[in-house]
């Protein structure tokens, strides 16, 4: 195994639901500073592997270790001061303004009878307005287009001041407009802020275009992992989707980008035949 010395990492890493085992063996190093993203096939484990190293699940062995301590062992507050994590599809109360919504993200850090000092409301104001939404403060988070409301819980996320940032499918469900908008929102972030992003991504192209490491996952394994033109190859997506697809540069930036246009052949086969495996 290669040496870690990266802030975040797993090592020997077991997860599973009962008795059915969805990771195994997990070696992985997120590097810091960067964009991560985590793609493959639907249920290929990503989602799982993600909700571990954000502490929102416990592993059956092995490890998540931040500045080489295991998260599992640490409190929650204090795992909260050092990473957030936004989940699918996160819902607000219902009447819960942007502002209300962004000042959650300060309770890891407060004391006592959680008073707002002048620093936290400096920092929700902050979040609120590197995210653009000063012009939404007062308004309810359900009254707001899907873009927004990512945008807003972002918001929160960012107000707690941390240096990684958990993203599951972050644009899941939205329009092209949107999806764009989230994803230059978090390139923004990275960029200027130096944030370390993790992010199961289910759209390939936008993994390539805004990560700069890609992990390819397969049934909970690794089958590949790097920059976009290490990851993004025929042969890759072929072992972790099934597919044969040509990969073109991306006209603007140079990075490969994906275009599908059939089954492989043993996916083809299987399909025809009924025997397609369920990936876990």
């Amino acid at each position: 195994m290669k040496v870690m010395n990266e802030r975040l990492h797993t090592t020997e890493l077991n997860i599973g639901y009962g008795d059915t085992a969805i990771v195994n063996d997990l070696n992985l190093t997120v590097p810091t500073g960067q964009i991560t993203a985590l793609v493959g096939a639907n249920g290929s484990g990503k989602s799982t592997i993600l909700k571990t190293m954000a502490r929102l699940m416990k592993p059956k062995s092995g490890g998540v270790l931040l500045d080489g301590q295991s998260i599992h062992s640490q409190s929650t507050k204090q795992v909260a001061k050092q990473l957030a994590i936004l989940p699918q599809n996160p819902t607000a109360p219902d009447g819960l303004t942007v502002s209300e919504l962004v000042a959650y993200g300060r309770f890891p850090h407060q004391k006592g009878f959680g008073t707002m000092t002048s620093e936290d409301k400096s920092i929700i104001q902050w979040s609120i307005e590197v995210t653009g939404m000063t012009d939404f403060y007062d308004r309810p988070v359900d009254q707001l287009s899907g873009g927004q409301r990512q945008r807003a819980w972002i918001a929160m996320a960012l107000a707690q001041q941390t240096e990684i940032l958990f993203l599951d499918e972050p644009t899941t469900f939205l329009d092209m407009a949107h999806q764009l908008e989230v994803l230059h929102l978090l390139h923004k972030l990275n960029k200027e802020e130096g944030r370390t992003i993790i992010m199961v991504v289910h759209d390939l192209n936008h993994a390539s275009r805004y990560a700069h490491h890609i992990v390819a996952i397969k049934s909970g394994t690794v089958i590949s992992e790097g920059t976009p033109q290490q990851v993004m190859t025929k042969d890759v997506l072929r072992k972790v989707f099934g597919i044969e697809a040509d990969i073109v540069p991306d006209p603007r930036t140079g990075v490969p980008l994906c275009l599908p246009y059939q089954l492989s052949t043993v996916e083809s086969t299987n399909k025809v035949y009924g025997e397609t495996a369920n990936v876990i």
